[in-house]
């Protein structure tokens, strides 16, 4: 064959070509789209780190350290409620032994970073939030590799999952410094630190929002999973929020610590999961379950912006009803007064003229 024919039976790209066959060098697109993309998410998730850190103070931050009754609760909620939740949804649907090895990586992860994001829009407890993620981090290092051992022995060895401590370290220094420039902001420059706050948490919410749609983007390839997987996706970060939010209020803690345990609980490290099974299973069986990732990620999203709605408008609901009690109060207090003024005779003093103008001009 000339070489002009070659040229148009071939791509210009083509490494060998023999007639009509053809050897193309591998399309790396998708992976350098994935890194570029990983790799400006996380500069950005850095940031909106470092504003909500503009929200913890030292002092209530080392309080829960020193008197870790709220981490503690944390605790067993990361590593006692989740991986037995996934234990049992893997029994209950009787998925197949790779599958059920996922969702277990899944329960076995620590928080993730958007919990901090959610648990500032719900009036949650930022210095917990933060702690807890730092602490079950942390505590990843030694508690993944022991839940993974109690929970898998039924499906596979323990030893043939790969835990890449290196990628728990990163995600643990990544998390504990923008956090702690943002704490010194807050306490050399108050002011500037709300600002910094305010605008970090409107860039968070949508970074969540964009994290997800990307990875959508980028696997939109290996959607076709079992639905048994789907339904255990929908189901788990719900039951995560759930039982957090009920074993915290069992402990005792105060309302807006029961929201932060609750989304720390339901909010997993997804990307360590996705990075655990890549580097543990074979193509052929990342084609059974590489996607729970991502649909976990994608469902525990939309139900934490279902618990933000709805906390929101209980909120909206009860400033609404405090008010209407505190008129309804300071109008009998008015009444009261002007019914004493004719007791005395008519008399009114100064101080009740102005109470009783002031209830009038409201």
């Amino acid at each position: 064959m000339s070489s002009a024919d070659n040229s148009t039976a071939c791509p210009a790209n083509a490494t060998v070509c023999n007639g009509t066959s053809c050897v193309l060098p591998e399309d790396n697109f998708n992976e350098t789209l994935s890194v570029t993309l990983s790799s400006v998410l996380t500069i950005m998730l850095a940031l909106v780190m470092f504003s909500m850190g503009c929200n913890v103070e030292l002092r209530k931050f080392w309080g829960h350290i020193k008197r870790p009754w709220g981490i503690f609760v944390g605790f067993l909620c990361q590593f006692g409620i989740m991986p037995l939740t996934a234990f049992l949804l893997s029994l209950a649907f009787n998925v197949l032994p790779v599958q059920a090895i996922v969702v277990l990586i899944m329960g076995c992860c620590p928080g993730g970073t958007a919990s901090n994001i959610i648990a500032y829009w719900v009036d949650g407890d930022m210095d917990l939030s933060i702690s807890m993620t730092t602490c079950s981090t942390l505590f990843a290092m030694g508690m993944m590799p022991l839940c993974l051992f109690l929970y898998t022995k039924m499906w596979t060895d323990s030893n043939a999952i790969v835990l890449p401590y290196d990628s728990i370290g990163i995600s643990l220094v990544a998390l504990v410094i923008p956090v702690s420039f943002g704490m010194y902001v807050n306490h050399r420059w108050p002011s500037k630190a709300k600002i910094i706050l305010k605008v970090g948490s409107i860039v968070g919410a949508l970074l969540i929002v964009v994290i997800a749609v990307v990875g959508g983007i980028l696997y939109r390839g290996s959607w076709i999973i079992s639905p048994k997987l789907w339904i255990i996706g929908t189901i788990f970060p719900a039951a995560g929020y759930s039982l957090g939010f009920f074993l915290a209020r069992v402990a005792g803690l105060p309302w807006h610590r029961c929201r932060t345990v609750s989304l720390e609980t339901g909010m997993q490290n997804t990307q360590l999961c996705s990075t655990i099974v890549q580097l543990s299973f074979t193509p052929e069986q990342l084609e059974l379950m590489f996607t729970f990732p991502l649909i976990y990620s994608i469902f525990q999203v939309l139900f934490a912006l279902l618990i933000l709605a709805g906390y929101r408008v209980y909120r909206r609901h009860r400033i609404k009803t405090k008010t209407d009690a505190e008129k309804t109060e300071e109008k009998e207090d008015s009444k009261s007064m002007s019914s004493r003024a004719k007791i005395n005779g008519g008399f009114v003093s100064n101080e009740t003229k102005d109470t009783v103008t002031s209830v009038s001009i409201n």
